[in-house]
């Protein structure tokens, strides 16, 4: 029973703990903004090839 009390004082007094949550906060956050990159970028994407689509059948 004493190792059990030593190991949870060690985890809890160590520093890999909210180091890893602080990793893992930030990669949730780059992972958010690029989602959001990329929907943009092909909302954008899509708005121009319909655009170009509709110049080209209104050229034929």
């Amino acid at each position: 029973m004493s190792t059990l009390i030593c190991r949870v004082r060690k985890f809890l007094q160590s520093e890999d703990g909210p180091t890893a949550v602080e990793y893992a906060v930030m990669l949730a956050l780059i992972v958010v903004v690029c989602l959001t990159t990329i929907q943009s970028l092909g909302t954008n994407a899509n708005a121009t090839f319909t655009t170009v689509s509709s110049a080209l059948t209104s050229a034929s």
